[in-house]
C-alpha cells in the first residue's frame, strides 16, 4: 500500500484568469500527482479589500501586461483564455459574487460537478466574452457542465441563502488566513507543514514540495488528449 495523498487545496476565483490557468493545471496533475486536490470556490474582492491589494487593472502598464501575458500564455498552456473587450467593467462592475455563490451551493450540494461547472464559467468570461452576471448565463453553464434544468435552477434559488453565503465568506477567510493577497493560491499540506503558494506559475516548486516530478503544463498523458 502507497502513501497516503498529499491534500492540495487551490483557491479560487472564475474572475480571475490566473486561477482558470492554475485550476487547469491542477487538474490535469490530479491523477498523476498522489494528491487529494480539494477545490475552493472563494471571492477575489474579499481577499482584495481584506489584503490591501488592487486589481491589475487599475495600474494601465500592468494591465497591458497582462493581456500580453494572457496571449502568450494561451498557446503555453493550451487553454482558450482570451481577454474580455470590456475587461475594466468585467473586473471592476460587474464581477463574481453571483457566479462564486453559485459554485459554493454546487460543492455543497455536488462536489463531484464543481470541476466541470467552474470551468465552464471561466470559459464564458475569459473565453467566449459571456456575461456570468446573469441568472440564465450561469444556468446555461451548469447545464453544459452536465446538470439538468432542475438541479440548476434548485442550485440558483438556494444562492442567497445563509448557508451559501456564510461558507463562501468562510472560504474566503480561510484564504486570508494563509496569506493570500490575490488569487489563485495553491496550499499543500505536507508532512504536517503548510506551504501557500500564490499564483499559477509556482506549479515546478509545488512538485518539488510534494516530491512529484513536474512534466510541463500539458504532461505527456494530457497532450495526447489535446
Amino acid at each position: 500500500m502507497g502513501p497516503l495523498p498529499r491534500t492540495v487545496e487551490l483557491f479560487y476565483d472564475v474572475l480571475s484568469p490566473y486561477s482558470w490557468l492554475g485550476f487547469e493545471i491542477l487538474c490535469r496533475y490530479q491523477n498523476i500527482w498522489n494528491i487529494n486536490l480539494q477545490l475552493r470556490p472563494s471571492l477575489i474582492t474579499g481577499i482584495m479589500k481584506d489584503s490591501g491589494n488592487k486589481p491589475p487593472g487599475l495600474l494601465p502598464r500592468k494591465g497591458q501586461y497582462m493581456a500580453n501575458d494572457l496571449k502568450l500564455l494561451r498557446h503555453h498552456l493550451q487553454i482558450p483564455i482570451h481577454f474580455p473587450k470590456d475587461f475594466l467593467s468585467v473586473m471592476l462592475e460587474k464581477g463574481s459574487l453571483s457566479a462564486m455563490r453559485f459554485l459554493t451551493a454546487l460543492n455543497l450540494e455536488h462536489p463531484e460537478m464543481l470541476e466541470k461547472a467552474s470551468r465552464e464559467l471561466w470559459m464564458r468570461v475569459w473565453s467566449r466574452n459571456e456575461d456570468i452576471t446573469e441568472p440564465q448565463s450561469i444556468l446555461a453553464a451548469a447545464e453544459k457542465a452536465g446538470m439538468s434544468a432542475e438541479q440548476a435552477q434548485g442550485l440558483l434559488e438556494k444562492m442567497s441563502t445563509p448557508k451559501v453565503k456564510n461558507q463562501l465568506k468562510e472560504t474566503t477567510e480561510a484564504a486570508c488566513r494563509y496569506g493570500a493577497f490575490g488569487l489563485p493560491i495553491t496550499v499543500a499540506h505536507v508532512d504536517g507543514q503548510t506551504h501557500m503558494l500564490f499564483g499559477s506559475d509556482r506549479m515546478e516548486l509545488l512538485a518539488h514540495l510534494l516530491g512529484e516530478k513536474w512534466m510541463g503544463p500539458v504532461p505527456p498523458a494530457v497532450n495526447a488528449r489535446l
